[in-house]
């Protein structure tokens, strides 16, 4: 069943300030709390275009992609598994590259391999993913991991055209925001900027100030 939307946002408030070390204070005080922290930040996904993966910021960018990942599977009532996303160990997830180490594959749109290791570390071209998945599916091209992206977190299955048939949730979400999900037969440059769009708009509906207000609204 599908939660409510003032239920997803509450939730969503207690669950961040939970981690961010808040917890003895009413809804209203945690909410100042954030939109203080949020109306502060000068840097955000939206001022950064090109946001991609490196050495210093794989947990950054990690942490990212978990909190939207479980962000758009809680707004299609899909129970939240960002424990099981952040948890260390055995089964952890890894950063998966949607492009494999490959640059030769890409030799029609990149004529050289800085350009290509460039583009292919942006964050568009990133999803989170057990680590069993990359060291069996890493290296293999687009079109043959993309059926098997469809068994994974909904970040991972929008890839997918059937991600978008008897999936009712997903698609009511996909209404109700107006985020740019759209299946991709081949991911290409003009694939992955599209990715990287929706990333954006993604990161734009979690941490929204405004969104803030409207868990306490009467």
């Amino acid at each position: 069943m599908e939660l409510p939307n003032d239920k997803l946002q509450h939730d969503a408030v207690c669950h961040v300030c939970s981690y961010a070390g808040y917890s003895g204070e009413t809804p209203i005080e945690l909410v100042k709390i954030l939109r203080q922290k949020l109306d502060a930040e000068t840097e955000v996904f939206a001022s950064n275009e090109r946001l991609l993966l490196h050495q210093q910021n794989y947990n950054a960018i990690y942490q990212f992609l978990a909190r939207i990942t479980d962000h758009i599977e809680r707004q299609s009532g899909i129970p939240s598994r960002y424990s099981e996303y952040i948890a260390t160990g055995k089964t952890r997830y890894e950063v998966e590259h949607i492009w494999a180490n490959k640059p030769q594959r890409h030799s029609d749109e990149f004529s050289s391999n800085a350009d290509f290791y460039e583009y292919r570390n942006r964050i568009g071209g990133l999803l989170l993913l057990p680590k069993s998945f990359n060291a069996s599916y890493g290296d293999l091209p687009y079109t043959d991991k993309l059926p098997h992206y469809y068994g994974q977190n909904l970040l991972a299955q929008s890839l997918n055209s059937q991600c978008y048939d008897h999936n009712p949730g997903f698609l009511r979400y996909k209404e109700r925001s107006g985020l740019p999900f759209q299946p991709h037969k081949e991911f290409k440059k003009a694939d992955l900027d599209a990715r990287q769009k929706l990333y954006q708009e993604i990161a734009e509906e979690i941490w929204n100030p405004e969104r803030l207000n409207r868990v306490v609204e009467p």
